[in-house]
């Protein structure tokens, strides 16, 4: 399974050449960069080419780009609404898919393969409705997203219409068969759990966001820091016909220095060695 570090760990600051340098030298394989105007400005043609020289020289693959959740720098904090493809506003979720198509432009030039979407958030109700934005959204950034050589990929959330069960029926409703998953497990864990969620997606299921929590909040945290049973995990995963990439999806923490990370990426791929 490619082993993918997302730059989530690094969101709160900018991403720079540095930081992929620590990811190649960690043993990644691969990243997800994490579409935050703060942390990765897809709205600037400077940072999107300087990222883009970087790839050009380096054998890290840029395999995913996380879009984005929040259209300002402050992840909301400021007021600014979330990044939402089920709003019942049209002109939300207009607005909503006009921002992720801005992030995905810079496919032109940085060589990514997949984008992981939420749809919609954590309070939104699962409805006809619902379904009805899902497969309108889908179908227009899929539309979007195909000529630059990028696969979108749901990810379940901790919402209605996100939960297993409801992003395959969304997927075989509108015959999107070039649409993969991406399983969170620390949302799974706090769901319905993770073995449910790996058997309900089965062969959809094309990367997964890999982090930990005690169950009850998504805190992020470094595989085995929390309660999540990973040989189990890791079992399930294995039984997949087409293994997954495994993309470290952590939140940083103060105790976390750079120094420390490829131990830390290291103990948490074992888990699936």
């Amino acid at each position: 399974m490619l082993r993918v570090l997302s730059t989530h760990l690094f969101l709160n600051q900018r991403l720079h050449p540095g930081l992929l340098d620590l990811a190649e030298h960690a043993g990644a394989q691969a990243v997800e960069i994490f579409a935050a105007r703060q942390h990765f400005d897809y709205t600037s043609r400077e940072h999107v080419m300087e990222l883009s020289e970087w790839f050009r020289s380096h054998s890290l693959q840029a395999f995913s780009m996380h879009a984005p959740m929040f259209s300002d720098r402050e992840m909301g904090r400021g007021g600014a609404p979330g990044v939402n493809l089920l709003h019942p506003d049209k002109a939300r979720r207009i607005d909503a898919m006009d921002e992720i198509k801005r992030a995905l432009e810079s496919a032109e030039h940085i060589p990514l393969r997949h984008l992981v979407l939420h749809l919609g958030e954590r309070t939104d109700q699962w409805s006809p409705r619902s379904i009805e934005y899902a497969l309108t959204a889908l179908e227009h950034l899929g539309a979007f997203a195909h000529p630059l050589g990028v696969r979108l990929l749901v990810e379940n959330i901790l919402s209605e219409p996100t939960t297993p069960e409801h992003l395959m029926l969304i997927l075989q409703m509108g015959h999107l068969d070039g649409v993969g998953v991406c399983l969170d497990l620390g949302h799974a864990h706090i769901a319905a759990g993770i073995a449910e969620a790996v058997g309900i997606l089965g062969d959809r299921i094309a990367s997964v966001h890999v982090h930990d929590n005690h169950g009850v909040k998504d805190e992020h945290l470094w595989p085995g820091d929390g309660t999540i049973d990973w040989p189990a995990t890791a079992m399930a995963l294995k039984a997949l016909a087409n293994p997954p990439a495994l993309v470290l999806e952590i939140a940083h923490s103060p105790d976390d220095t750079l120094a420390a990370i490829p131990a830390r990426m290291e103990q948490a791929f074992a888990h699936f060695a």
